[in-house]
């Protein structure tokens, strides 16, 4: 389904070029569940935003279900089938949480009172509020993921979808993800977390270490790694 290939990404600092990625290459298939993880300015958000079309590989390509999508933005991924959840929601003012998921869903059933029941909130209470800053940063995080599990798309990545939410709430998610990847539809999900507990849902971990991939394999190999060097 995806395939990145040699991937390198380069910001330039006071006319100093800083290197965060280094010829990444790995593959996801149709229904896996790949985590991403590693130290913190490993370059693990940087490569999930590269993969949404957020931000422009400096070399490499990003192929997607047979398509280059290398020169494709945001908005063009986002319709060939790459749902992106922030670490950080994003605010929308002026619009509610019944219009948000609305749009993700096309207007098609289920409804969005669904997807809100999904990430544990009670439609009643948060259908006709504003998603902006009267919502908590756990409240938004919840529908943020809710507004991306409306779009069903083939591949969904999450920039660490456990960040700003508590232990009620991430328990729920947890749900959520193990009921997504047991559906059987095919769709395949990255996610980015140093939570073991989503590390053990993984079908296969990618380790990331100073902008290269330092291992990748089955989930129950690299826990099992990880816990003997511990």
């Amino acid at each position: 389904m995806l395939r990145v290939n040699d991937v390198a990404f380069e910001t330039t600092e006071k006319r100093t070029k800083r290197s965060i990625l280094h010829d990444i290459s790995f593959s996801v298939r149709s229904g896996e569940l790949l985590v991403i993880t590693g130290p913190n300015g490993s370059g693990k958000s940087t490569l999930a935003k590269i993969i949404a079309g957020i931000e422009k590989p400096t070399a490499g390509k990003i192929i997607f279900d047979g398509q280059d999508l290398s020169e494709k933005d945001c908005t063009e991924r986002a319709k060939s089938g790459i749902a992106y959840s922030f670490q950080q929601p994003v605010h929308f003012k002026g619009l509610t949480v019944a219009d948000l998921l609305n749009i993700a869903t096309g207007g098609t059933k289920p409804e969005p009172s669904y997807y809100l029941k999904k990430v544990g909130l009670e439609p009643e209470k948060y259908l006709d509020r504003e998603v902006n800053n009267s919502l908590s940063g756990g409240e938004l995080k919840r529908i943020e993921i809710a507004s991306v599990l409306a779009r069903k798309a083939p591949l969904t990545i999450f920039d660490e979808p456990e960040a700003g939410i508590d232990l009620w709430s991430f328990r729920n998610l947890m749900k959520v993800f193990k009921s997504l990847h047991s559906s059987g539809d095919r769709r395949a999900m990255i996610i980015i977390s140093h939570q073991r507990r989503i590390m053990e849902l993984a079908d296969r971990i990618l380790i990331l270490k100073d902008g290269k991939i330092q291992k990748q394999g089955a989930s129950a190999m690299i826990l099992s790694e990880m816990e003997d060097a511990a």
